[in-house]
């Protein structure tokens, strides 16, 4: 009763207030309606591989999109939450950059939906790794974060550090696709004293945006190398073609 109590003075203290405005809500970690419309979630038909929104409706066989097709990725199926534009874009980038870990939460139980198709039994949820360097600057990694609240959601496992980046790479920003590809080459791999747990075992990739895939597909590469039976990613946001 006390505790119930408490939680009524808080509220009134400190009301709830939308992830991206500011406005007063109903319940905490939650979006008020003019930023929930704002915000693009991705539904209805998508490509399987990388979770890229399609036109038509889906028959219940597989589906990829005309980049997938072309150059196929090293993972099984793909999904993401959210398009990369307008409000999403926005939270993306208060989660990376503006310290906002508070977006972490309600952004994985958005990312558990979208994830459902891809969740098994005994999968193992890992993030896509930062090098130190920039996580000693940053002091957070927010693929981490997604994913330590998206195993709970999922009643999954999770190693946070399965995977390493052992080489800095630069920016991969206004980089082509190949050029992403070559950037990354060599730069991921399995924790030495982890990749055990990947041996036989279904995985499930975490990060907080897809672009062209480069970095996903060196870390599925790495899942695989180290014995992974099954590699499968979801993504918070995922850029578009027509955004």
């Amino acid at each position: 009763m006390m505790r119930g109590v408490l939680q009524t003075l808080v509220g009134l203290i400190y009301p709830p207030r939308c992830l991206s405005c500011g406005e007063q809500v109903e319940s905490d970690f939650g979006l008020c309606p003019a930023c929930w419309r704002d915000t693009p979630f991705l539904g209805g038909l998508v490509c399987d591989a990388c979770g890229a929104p399609l036109p038509g409706e889906g028959d219940g066989a597989r589906i990829e999109c005309d980049d997938c097709m072309a150059r196929p990725r090293p993972w099984d199926m793909g999904r993401a939450a959210l398009l990369y534009r307008d409000q999403a874009r926005r939270l993306v980038l208060a989660l990376k950059h503006g310290d906002r870990t508070d977006i972490a939460r309600p952004a994985a139980g958005w990312m558990a939906r979208a994830a459902a198709p891809l969740a098994g039994q005994g999968m193992l949820v890992a993030p896509v790794p930062l090098h130190w360097t920039r996580l000693a600057g940053r002091r957070y990694n927010q693929s981490a974060l997604l994913a330590r609240h998206l195993s709970d959601r999922l009643g999954l496992d999770l190693c946070p550090d399965l995977f390493q980046r052992v080489i800095r790479t630069p920016s991969l920003d206004g980089r082509g696709t190949e050029e992403r590809a070559e950037v990354l080459r060599g730069a991921i791999r399995a924790h030495p004293r982890r990749r055990e747990r990947l041996a036989g075992r279904e995985v499930l990739l975490v990060d907080d945006v897809m672009t062209s895939g480069a970095t996903l597909a060196a870390t599925a590469e790495a899942a695989h190398a180290a014995g992974a039976a099954r590699v499968c990613v979801i993504t918070l946001a995922r850029v578009a073609k027509d955004t």
